[in-house]
């Protein structure tokens, strides 16, 4: 038994479903792991620099007798566990 080839409209619908089936369900990409990894790592460093630097002007205007300095470090990396806990939540629902 032959098989008849596609006429070019059948030929194009086919393609045109694969190609929404490829854009709706992506397989998994290493960079994607990657670039999840970067995120992840620049939602924790950012806020806990940011309170490093913060931390270091307020022990020289404002001195305490606790460090601001490891107080504000201690807040960021908070921070930044509540924002990756967010942003994964989000990721996740996506799926």
């Amino acid at each position: 038994m032959t098989q008849k080839p596609d006429t070019p409209i059948e030929e194009i619908a086919r393609h045109a479903r694969r190609m929404k089936s490829t854009r709706e369900h992506p397989a998994p990409s290493p960079l994607r792991g990657i670039g999840t990894f970067g995120m992840i790592g620049w939602s924790i460093a950012v806020p806990t620099v940011s309170g490093a630097f913060l931390g270091l002007w307020l022990d020289g205007v404002a001195p305490q007798g606790f460090s601001w300095t490891i107080a504000l470090i201690l807040g960021g990396v908070v921070l930044g566990a509540f924002i990756v806990a967010a942003w994964i939540n989000k990721e996740g629902g996506e799926k």
